[in-house]
């Protein structure tokens, strides 16, 4: 906690808005999608599916597979205390609708599902692309799957497995967005990270979660920018967004949401 609390500082002091942002790309992402204002209808599914997994009392085994939870080491979590500690924040959900709705994505791909709010958001995002969401814990796979056809969500689907096992078996094709969402382990990322770069496209997008997590999981994060394959970064300190558009010169944006 206060290695994040110091980055946080860290991050405020050298992070701006889109004033000084020279890409048009970034410029246009950052003003029509970041900041976007509109209150979509869509928010108000995505606020009610959280409340009602506020309000679950359902305790569930966890099996963790990852680096586990900064807030317990129980394995037995009731659904409330999983979606107030580790499930997205309503303004994260947000965001992730909007970037799905911004760049259209078709195929997506969340490695983490946990209780299904942030597969929630994508798959508002765009109702005629796919979200393919990988889930290590067999209980919360089966809660959730179950929680999403309850809200007749039929865009997703979630396969119960370790990471490491199931991507390599995942279907050939290229995804224009993947979600990186559950190992919060430096090695690990950095592994699903290179097995997963032979299905990008030049406008595939990858999100990595909690990247200040550990000094670990900050130094992934420094590795995966300098990759040759990544052209563009953007640093919002709880994401980092990393594009291959080799149509742009590297730069690197450090972001205030």
């Amino acid at each position: 906690m206060i290695y994040q609390i110091q980055q946080y500082f860290q991050f405020l002091w050298r992070s701006s808005n889109q004033h000084g942002v020279h890409s048009p790309f970034v410029y246009n992402l950052v003003t029509q999608c970041f900041y976007d204002k509109k209150r979509y209808p869509e928010y108000k599914q995505i606020k009610k599916y959280k409340s009602e997994l506020l309000k679950n009392n359902i305790t569930l085994n966890i099996t963790d597979l990852g680096s586990g939870s900064k807030y317990t080491k129980q394995n037995l979590r009731q659904i409330k205390s999983i979606a107030k500690n580790s499930g997205a924040s309503i303004k994260q959900a947000k965001l992730l609708f909007r970037l799905t709705a911004y760049f259209k994505f078709q195929q997506s791909l969340e490695l983490g599902t946990s209780l299904g709010i942030s597969t929630l958001a994508v798959a508002l995002g765009n109702k005629k692309g796919t979200v393919t969401s990988i889930e290590g814990c067999p209980e919360v796979s089966k809660f959730t799957k179950e929680t999403l056809n309850t809200n007749n969500i039929q865009n997703t689907s979630i396969i119960c497995g370790d990471f490491k096992t199931v991507i390599p078996e995942l279907p050939k094709s290229t995804y224009d967005f993947v979600f990186f969402d559950g190992n919060h382990n430096k090695d690990a990322t950095l592994s699903y990270f290179n097995l997963l770069l032979p299905q990008i496209h030049n406008d595939t997008v990858f999100i990595f979660d909690d990247i200040y997590w550990s000094k670990d999981m900050t130094d992934a994060w420094e590795t995966i920018k300098n990759h040759p394959m990544v052209r563009v970064t953007i640093d919002t300190f709880h994401y980092g967004f990393v594009f291959f558009r080799k149509e742009q010169e590297k730069e690197h944006f450090t972001i205030r949401l």
